[in-house]
This record gives C-alpha cells, structure tokens and sequence, in this order.
C-alpha cells in the first residue's frame, strides 16, 4: 500500500528533477573547470529532452479516460509553435568557435549553472515540502 501512495505522488517527479539537475550541475562545472582548454567542446545534458521525457512518464501514469482541451490551451499551443521557431537562432549561437577552437563561453556556462541550482533548490524546497506533510499525516495517524 505505501508504494502505491507514494508512487501516485510527486516524489518520483522530484526525485528525478533533483537527480537531473545534480548530474547537469557536474557536467556544466566541468565545462567552467576546462574553459582555458584549447579545443574543448562543450558537454551539457538537454533540460529540454529530460522534461519532455518526465512529461511522457507522466502521461503514461495518470493516462486520462477522455481528452478535454479548452480553447485557451490551443492558443497558447499556437504561441509555442511560434516561440520555437527562433530557438533555431538560439541554437547557432551555441556553436561559435574561439580562437582556439573551443566553444566554452564563460557567461553561458555560468549562466547555464546559476538556472540549474534554481531548478535544483526548487525541487529539494519542494521535496522538504512533501515530506513534511508525509511526516504530519504519519502523525496524525499514530496519535
């Protein structure tokens, strides 16, 4: 029974957000670590591939019976569409070479890791939240 209710909650989400953004915040210090090392090449993990696949673990665990969509999810859906299309202009911009054929940009990177402890503390607050209230509801039940 206690998988089941802890499993139904958001601590899987944000037990892998917390997990994610540890492993994120190694490979982006160690981007920062060798910014002086000629031909380095970037590494970085895809926040944008993690949420899309945590967004699908989602889906597949509540699977809803019937699909409503109201018509201002649709317009915001058109707005996104729009949105991305510059996110190819975003992306070239990752790719500029130095001098020394290296692509490490010290403002993104430091940039890129200061978005990525926000995530981090966010899931870890949250976390504490959940639990706290796991521990109140235990508590109550044993009084």
């Amino acid at each position: 029974m206690l998988p089941s209710i802890l499993n139904n909650s958001t601590l899987p989400v944000l037990e892998q957000a917390v997990s994610f953004t540890q492993a994120r915040h190694g490979v982006l210090a160690g981007n920062i670590a060798n910014i002086d090392t000629p031909g380095y090449k970037t590494r970085d993990l895809s926040p944008e591939l993690f949420q899309d696949s945590l967004k699908r673990a989602l889906e597949n665990r509540e699977k809803p019976s019937s699909q409503e969509v109201s018509p201002g999810l649709l317009e915001a859906t058109d707005q996104s569409r729009e949105i991305d299309s510059f996110s190819e202009v975003r992306e070239s911009v990752k790719h500029i070479l130095y001098h020394d054929q290296s692509d490490v940009s010290l403002e993104a990177q430091v940039t890129e890791l200061a978005k990525n402890q926000t995530t981090h503390s966010m899931a870890i607050s949250l976390l504490t939240q959940q639990f706290r209230l796991l521990e109140a509801a235990i508590s109550e039940r044993v009084a």
